[in-house]
């Protein structure tokens, strides 16, 4: 019996998730409604998603755990897209894994990124690589300062980045992200920053949710929005399209670009999963980003991804206010990812929805009342 007749009879079927974190725990609550019990593998001593699924306890890179798993699920996909290629090597030997490998190799590294954004002729700002201290100098010739050093892997909300304003300052910048393999990228005068997210059925078939627009803090996202009159969302989908079809990809995906002076679109990067940003698709899409990439790695048809109103998605970083706080604001929907309280660290996020704008800014700035004074950082 092929994978998508499973998905697609009337019985319960099992989907294997590479990491128990947030994102698979929003996961598996998507898939409970379908019958769908979602299976972890992750090597944590404390996973947020064992709330809400099995969870295998062991390294990525354990052979007789992913046997196991590839046995028990006809479709294993990931909720983080650091996981090595051997890991995917070994399952997809036995079991169907999406999204495809590439897609990972691609996404794991910034300079194979910006390689293949280029090849499809999608804008990137300026950069150049550093290998080490050799590389120094071309590579402030080339994009110029002040500029971010960024590790080429292992980098996400904010880390494995610095800050280079003067040339002195790059042997330091290079101790700072661990002497790794880099890209320095020059520094854009930034207007906003909007991303993409996607879903790419099995048959090629793909549809796209408004662009979001997204507030970062520290490098972390705080606060996005669906914009329905994006002007620059005809782009962002076109580019966004070319990359998942050039990958193979199947789905759900998120581009990240940087809107730049005279609303420039130039791409960021790409994250071959489940994304922040689309957060606010649970309440404010007719399906949301979770469901339509559990409809796209399990072979069913996808589903509507128009949004429902206005809505706003509001992150909460170090600590979740009273719940009853929380819910007394209209339109106020809360999601606690049951992870411990720690500065700097995404414990949940809010997500407001309303008939109109208006009424919208109104409850936003209720909520941000709730979030003063708190550890995190807020949009407030």
């Amino acid at each position: 019996m092929t994978a998508s007749s499973i998905f697609g009879g009337s019985e319960a079927a099992r989907l294997g998730v590479l990491g128990a974190g947030q994102l698979g725990r929003m996961l598996a609550l998507a898939a409970h409604p379908l019958d769908i019990e979602c299976i972890f593998l992750d090597p944590a001593e404390s996973a947020c998603a064992v709330d809400v699924g099995k969870r295998l306890r062991a390294e990525f890179d354990d052979t007789k755990v992913l046997q196991s798993l590839a046995a028990a699920c006809p479709v294993v996909t990931l909720e983080f897209e650091n996981v090595p290629a051997a890991t995917l090597d070994a399952l997809s030997a036995h079991t169907t894994v999406w999204p495809p490998q590439q897609a990972l190799a691609v996404a794991q590294d910034r300079l194979l990124e910006k390689q293949l954004f280029q090849r499809l002729g999608i804008p990137v700002g300026p950069f150049a690589t550093i290998d080490g201290p050799q590389d120094f100098s071309a590579a402030v010739d080339a994009v110029g300062l002040p500029a971010i050093l960024k590790s080429r892997r292992m980098g996400y909300d904010g880390k494995g980045q610095a800050m280079v304003e003067r040339a002195e300052e790059l042997p330091q910048a290079w101790q700072t992200i661990g002497e790794a393999p880099a890209v320095l990228e020059g520094r854009i005068s930034l207007q906003r920053e909007i991303s993409m997210i996607a879903v790419r059925a099995q048959d090629g078939e793909m549809r796209f949710y408004d662009a979001s627009e997204n507030l970062h803090r520290n490098g972390m996202l705080v606060r996005a929005q669906p914009r329905p009159d994006e002007a620059l969302a005809a782009a962002a989908r076109s580019h966004t399209g070319a990359v998942m079809e050039a990958l193979g990809y199947v789905g759900v995906m998120a581009f990240e670009f940087f809107v730049g002076p005279d609303e420039q679109l130039l791409a960021n990067e790409i994250a071959p999963r489940v994304h922040n940003s689309g957060h606010w698709t649970i309440e404010g899409a007719h399906c949301s980003q979770f469901e339509n990439h559990i409809r796209a790695v399990t072979g069913l048809p996808l589903g509507d991804t128009g949004t429902r109103g206005a809505c706003v998605m509001i992150n909460l970083i170090g600590r979740v206010p009273e719940r009853r706080a929380v819910m007394g604001v209209p339109g106020a929907h809360l999601h606690h990812y049951g992870k411990a309280p720690r500065p700097g660290r995404k414990v949940g996020h809010i997500t407001l929805t309303a008939a109109d704008m208006a009424a919208l800014k109104e409850n936003e700035a209720a909520v941000l009342a709730l979030l003063r004074g708190s550890t995190g950082n807020h949009a407030d």
